[in-house]
């Protein structure tokens, strides 16, 4: 078995328990891969012995791993998906973050459940992204959470002229507009004011950010949608964001956002499931 890991470089808190995990792997017969900036971290900065484990493509990941683990908060998964990119390793999260909503176990829970990474004991969500496009977008064009079109710094509002599946659908007059994934339902879209979705269900949530009319509410559509949005305002420029990427583009850009051709696939505990992460993580007690 061969384990992908890549991590966040502030794991100076959890590095007893860190190094117990990578020990128990390795003893449990799993070779590991690891990314080299989170490598350099614990064996430079903090002094760890690294054993057997070898420096993995800072680009990709190895795509004959049988599983990747993502060491840090929502923002590192993130980072890990796009790292994991088109091979479908499935990624398990190891929160050493925050909350680590994406995340299945914490620190001490996967150096207690060792056997079940190393069994494969465990369940594989195949989660669905957005691929966004637009002129002057650069980089892994792809958003596993959400996509974002706001206005710059604090200029004023902008106008994203909605299409939807080849339709005219409305000029949203807002702050900014969130396309968000399943997944990403329980992240801004969330904070904005957009419903929770059950993350295997097929399709997309537009959410105005602080919209100029009341009117303007968010909306759940199909994601066998195409969305497209031509951005305007009274600044040269204007945010466009995947899963925090953030990139300026010239208003009256259009930004076009479909179902990707493939899937990030998320490993939970059987007992993690959606409902009981709601439980755990949102307080639905």
């Amino acid at each position: 078995m061969l384990i992908a890991i890549y991590g966040s470089r502030r794991q100076t808190p959890h590095a007893p328990q860190l190094q117990s995990l990578l020990h128990a792997l390795a003893v449990g017969g799993a070779g590991i891969a690891m990314h080299p900036k989170l490598y350099e971290h614990l064996s430079g900065e903090l002094g760890m012995s690294l054993p057997g484990v070898t420096v993995a493509d800072p680009y990709r990941s190895p795509a004959e791993a049988d599983l990747a683990l993502s060491i840090g908060g929502d923002g590192t998964f993130l980072r890990t998906a796009a790292w994991v990119a088109e091979t479908g390793t499935p990624i398990l999260g190891i929160n050493t973050g925050n909350l680590g909503y994406l995340s299945a176990l914490g620190i001490d829970e996967a150096v207690a459940h060792t056997d079940y990474i190393l069994e494969g004991d465990y369940i594989v969500e195949p989660r669905t992204l957005l691929h966004v496009q637009a002129d002057g977008l650069r980089g892994w064009p792809y958003a596993l959470n959400e996509a974002v079109v706001a206005k710059e710094d604090s200029a004023s509002m902008i106008t994203a002229s909605a299409t939807v599946g080849g339709r005219a659908l409305t000029d949203y007059r807002a702050d900014g507009l969130i396309v968000s994934t399943p997944t990403g339902s329980t992240a801004y879209n969330l904070s904005a004011g957009g419903p929770i979705v059950q993350p295997s269900a097929p399709c997309w949530v537009i959410t105005p950010i602080c919209a100029h009319s009341l009117g303007m509410r968010p909306l759940v559509i199909s994601d066998d949608m195409e969305i497209s949005l031509k951005v305007t305002g009274r600044c040269k420029v204007f945010r466009l964001s995947l899963d925090g990427r953030s990139v300026a583009l010239p208003q009256g850009t259009t930004v076009t956002m479909r179902r990707a051709g493939f899937r990030t696939n998320i490993v939970q505990l059987r007992c993690n499931e959606f409902p009981a992460v709601l439980r755990s993580k949102l307080m639905f007690n």
